[in-house]
């Protein structure tokens, strides 16, 4: 991924699909876009006050998948499969038309964003990207639960942890280098349950569109999807993927590292928050020069924007 320059899709992306908990069926066409105009949805089924900005502030539920909620009320859920997939991809703006409240969930993973993106290919513009870089360390604790964000020199680095009674989940950890490690298994990563809570989830108006097309459903010590799971990792790398879908409200790329045990949606828009509460916890910079070092960053080749 080039990490230096704004980049865009080289032309329209289209999706149909489900929406995981409306189980509604939507459509999605993602449109390049101008530099420095960011990420943007915008709701074709509605006339007026459609167009919605996924950033920190925004977000109205985490409540298993992250919605963001304009000042009119208008949302947009499930994002973070997609966001994640852009902010992998290095997608810098993108115009994104929906004619559902619920982004198709596909196939519980951003695998099918990402295959769709790399075959139409990007557009690199000459505005250089903009960047976050983490200045104090910042934690939160809930119960078992815990986020932090620190300090690092040119990347960032998630580290993160789940912990479930399930004997086949069990506790799975991993750590990824969002810049420059091969994130296929990340964006292969399907969201998972436990079979004893779809009725839960379905009672809570949750889930309607769920199927084993689109999640991994383990029961006892089983999966019951019948070609298994993707990868050995599979139930913390989709936790990952969510983490960076959930990241990229922030509007920029970071510079940090994260570490995460038990968190979700929720722990990591609040993280989010408590950074952006303080100036003094992080820089904003515009790469100016051709090139980044992959070992630090080098003051002389940034400019603080901030």
């Amino acid at each position: 991924m080039s990490v230096l320059k704004q980049k865009t899709l080289k032309k329209i992306a289209k999706f149909k699909g489900v929406g995981l908990h409306t189980g509604k069926e939507v459509s999605i066409t993602i449109s390049p876009s101008k530099p420095n105009t960011g990420i943007i949805f915008k709701r074709v089924d509605l006339k007026n006050n459609n167009i919605v900005l996924p950033n920190v502030y925004n977000v109205s539920n985490a409540t298993l998948c992250t919605t963001i909620t304009n000042e009119h009320g208008v949302s947009v859920s499930t994002i973070e499969h997609l966001m994640g997939a852009l902010y992998g991809m290095g997608i810098d703006n993108a115009f994104i038309e929906i004619d559902s409240q619920e982004v198709p969930i596909m196939d519980g993973s951003a695998k099918k964003f990402v295959e769709k993106f790399l075959e139409i290919g990007f557009e690199s513009s000459e505005a250089p990207i903009k960047l976050i870089k983490i200045t104090n360390e910042i934690h939160l604790k809930e119960g078992a639960k815990y986020i932090s964000i620190g300090k690092s020199n040119v990347s960032l680095d998630i580290d993160f942890e789940i912990k479930y009674s399930n004997s086949l989940i069990g506790n799975q950890k991993n750590k990824i280098n969002v810049y420059e490690d091969d994130l296929s298994n990340i964006y292969n990563s399907r969201t998972f349950c436990l079979y004893e809570d779809i009725e839960k989830l379905r009672k809570m108006g949750l889930a309607k569109g769920g199927s084993l097309n689109n999640a991994i459903v383990v029961k006892d010590n089983k999966v019951i999807n019948p070609e298994g799971t993707r990868n050995e990792l599979e139930f913390v790398n989709h936790k990952i993927l969510d983490c960076m879908g959930d990241l990229y409200l922030s509007g920029y790329k970071i510079i940090g590292s994260l570490k995460c045990s038990q968190g979700g949606h929720s722990l990591t828009n609040k993280l989010l928050r408590k950074v952006f509460a303080d100036k003094n916890n992080y820089t904003i910079f515009e790469i100016k020069e051709k090139s980044l070092p992959h070992t630090y960053i080098d003051k002389s080749i940034l400019k603080s924007i901030a």
